[in-house]
């Protein structure tokens, strides 16, 4: 099998793009070093797929449809689309752009996926997607007409645009709707590397709120391990979240981060910020039924994983 994953440099792909190399797979990643963080982060990310004779490196924007055709190709079998431009907050801030990336980009990859008559289609959506659902734990089923920032409406845009070309041209699609994935190579804005950062450096932590807003933090490898179970499996038009079915609060969180680093964290309270949701918790009985998902790392065992590598990258 050959594999083209957008977004192969970044946090969620580049663990992607090692797991298929060590399973023997051929994987052409393609990624355009964005500077929403620092680039080179992300050529550190992929540093040892570099040295893999099964991997190729694409540098092109998923919004270019020759670079897309080029890289798509007549070879690929799957595409694992997860290239996308992140953030709640900054997508308040720039619409214009987060429409343009994720939607079309997402559109331009389809085409291809069309013209190339590549027939397997993995979507990288989001738990953002549900809002502030009221109820909990959040399942396929509910209603995700309500999102509450640019970002999850655009998710939840591609997600249709997704199900149009399965409809209209027979394209296995599956969307996977990962809810708040940490570990190794996270993000350097998200919640658990931003905290434990300044912690670290015994610096104050932004806490939005009370601190009881709460997360299902998922660890990386069972995001991995579900996403190759979705690979395998893709048929027809599926929706699945990716979950640890766990959710913690902020508040708790934090605790959790100390006791991983032997600190004491110095909290700020500040407002909490538009398009933030209140709370994110997984149903993961149709991947558990559907997939074989079944998420393993407590999140006391993924933070102390996750304070190795930190210390480690520092």
């Amino acid at each position: 099998m050959k594999v083209l994953i957008t977004g192969a440099a970044g946090f969620i792909g580049s663990h992607l793009c090692e797991r298929l190399l060590d399973d023997g797979r051929q994987v052409v990643g393609v990624d355009n070093f964005d500077d929403f963080y620092d680039p080179q982060i992300k050529r550190r990310n992929i540093e040892g797929c570099l040295k893999n004779k099964n991997f190729q490196l694409i540098e092109a924007d998923i919004r270019d449809g020759s670079a897309m055709d080029d890289a798509v190709g007549d070879s690929v079998d799957i595409i694992v689309h997860l290239a996308a431009r992140a953030g709640v907050r900054p997508s308040i801030a720039q619409p214009l752009l987060y429409a343009d990336v994720n939607i079309n980009g997402t559109t331009v990859l389809l085409e291809a996926a069309k013209e190339q008559r590549i027939g397997k289609f993995i979507f990288g959506s989001s738990s953002s997607v549900y809002g502030n659902n009221k109820k909990v734990p959040f399942s396929e089923d509910d209603n995700v007409d309500f999102p509450i920032s640019p970002y999850a409406a655009t998710k939840k845009a591609c997600e249709l645009i997704c199900h149009t070309y399965h409809h209209l041209y027979g394209i296995s699609v599956t969307c996977l709707r990962f809810f708040t994935v940490y570990g190794p190579r996270q993000r350097p804005d998200l919640a658990i590397h931003k905290f434990a950062g300044l912690i670290e450096q015994e610096k104050p932590i932004p806490v939005y709120g009370d601190g009881t807003m709460s997360r299902d933090f998922t660890y990386i490898d069972d995001i991995i391990n579900g996403t190759i179970a979705a690979m395998q499996k893709c048929a027809g038009f599926n929706i699945y979240n990716l979950g640890e079915s766990r959710p913690i609060t902020v508040n708790d969180l934090v605790t959790e981060i100390e006791k991983a680093l032997g600190k004491k964290a110095i909290k700020e309270h500040v407002p909490l910020q538009p398009g933030d949701v209140e709370r994110t918790y997984a149903d993961i009985t149709k991947a558990v039924s559907e997939l074989g998902y079944n998420p393993k790392t407590k999140i006391e065992d993924g933070l102390a994983k996750f304070v190795t590598w930190l210390r480690d990258e520092c």
